[in-house]
């Protein structure tokens, strides 16, 4: 797949113990990301956060908490992510959806993962 110049980056904002159908929502995100044909979806785990309620979430140990903030960001073109939407707001109950225009400036993947050129 390729992907333009410009392109667009959905973020969704969740907790890690939101579920969608039995089991962790970020998944459910990622692997419909995936059916839709997404060029790429990567979720980030935060170390510490607060949403609408004002909870305060950290992994600090001392304050150890279960529902540490979940970034899930998905990147394509404009017209998938706008094509995507309407499935996600199914699947988001609590969180924050956000999207931005973005400039793809590189986008490759090389058949040898180890990153090393060969002679």
């Amino acid at each position: 797949m390729e992907l333009p110049k410009d392109a667009a980056l959905l973020r969704v904002f969740i907790g890690e113990s939101d579920q969608h159908s039995r089991r962790p929502l970020y998944q459910a995100i990622v692997e419909k990301a995936r059916e839709y044909g997404m060029a790429g979806a990567t979720v980030v785990r935060g170390i510490m956060g607060f949403g609408k309620n004002t909870r305060i979430h950290t992994a600090r140990i001392l304050r150890l908490s279960e529902d540490l903030p979940i970034v899930v960001e998905i990147v394509d073109k404009p017209e998938r992510i706008q094509a995507f939407l309407p499935e996600l707001d199914t699947m988001v109950g609590d969180g924050l959806v956000t999207l931005e225009h973005i400039q793809v400036i590189t986008y490759r993947h090389r058949p040898d993962s180890s990153g090393s050129k060969k002679a």
